[in-house]
């Protein structure tokens, strides 16, 4: 396990310099907008808005290759499973149906059914950068500033923050009990069996989890001496105000998700396009 790939790594950039409140408005406005529409043409538009974003942002693909293909295999799967056990849910959907080939009487790939799958397909590809982007590119401390700036408690936001910043170190924990491990000789290799290796993954969990709890409790007793939770409000060194760029990112994010909603009342007439009517 990488703990490089969830760390923050403050860079100097446009993407980078929008405030947290910014980027959690943002993710939430691109994100509704995409799961709104079920209009593959707005969805790929969106998608590739997001990719360009990533690429501005200089979030290196080399980093978030491993991410990328764990998403990739979801997808596929997901693909795969649906047109198993939902085989027509595109006849239905759509009112028509134009078969393109047959596996079997049950079976029959249809345009209908290839357009919904594809458009779902996009909806998590498409969906998916959005949250990588917001994930990378907002440091912790300035995120559960956010979250407090958005009407949440802070006594929420903050433990938000604390997992954010401990999931890293959980990793490197993880990473230094296994090699502390399969230097006794437990071996997590694939030349073990696939039960063997999951007995000892296990194995390697239990000291994880003793080393958490520790944490957790010293965490815990530094925010007690310290008086956490006694006041209605507190401050955030990291928060940031807000800047000409952030309410130009967020209006533009508002105008995507009009466009998205606008799209399907006026055009479409339905949160799906349909190019067979």
């Amino acid at each position: 396990m990488k703990s490089k790939l969830f760390d923050y790594v403050e860079k100097d950039n446009i993407i980078y310099n929008l405030t947290g409140f910014t980027k959690f408005i943002c993710f939430i406005l691109l994100s509704a907008s995409v799961m709104f529409s079920y209009d593959i043409r707005f969805i790929i538009g969106v998608g590739t808005i997001s990719f360009i974003i990533l690429r501005v942002a200089d979030i290196r693909l080399k980093r978030i290759r491993m991410m990328l293909i764990y998403v990739s295999v979801f997808i596929i799967l997901n693909f795969v499973l649906t047109f198993i056990f939902s085989p027509r849910y595109g006849e239905t959907l759509y009112g028509s149906f134009h078969p393109i080939f047959s596996f079997s009487e049950h079976y029959t790939l249809s345009y209908e059914q290839l357009l919904y799958q594809l458009t779902k397909s996009a909806k998590y590809a498409s969906a998916i950068p959005i949250g990588i982007l917001f994930f990378l590119a907002t440091n912790p401390s300035e995120f559960a500033a956010s979250l407090n700036k958005a009407g949440l408690s802070y006594k929420a936001a903050y433990p938000v923050s604390l997992t954010l910043r401990y999931f890293p170190e959980m990793i490197r924990n993880y990473n230094d009990i296994a090699l502390a491990q399969q230097s006794r000789g437990l071996d997590l290799s694939k030349k073990e069996k696939f039960m063997t290796r999951v007995k000892n993954t296990v194995n390697i969990c239990f000291p994880l989890i003793l080393v958490t709890l520790d944490r957790i409790e010293i965490v815990t007793n530094a925010m007690d001496l310290r008086g956490f939770g006694k006041s209605r409000r507190r401050t955030w060194y990291s928060a940031k105000p807000m800047a000409t760029r952030d309410w130009i990112a967020i209006i533009l994010c508002f105008l995507v998700l009009s466009t998205s909603i606008l799209l399907s009342v006026f055009i479409n007439h339905s949160r799906f396009w349909n190019p067979f009517s």
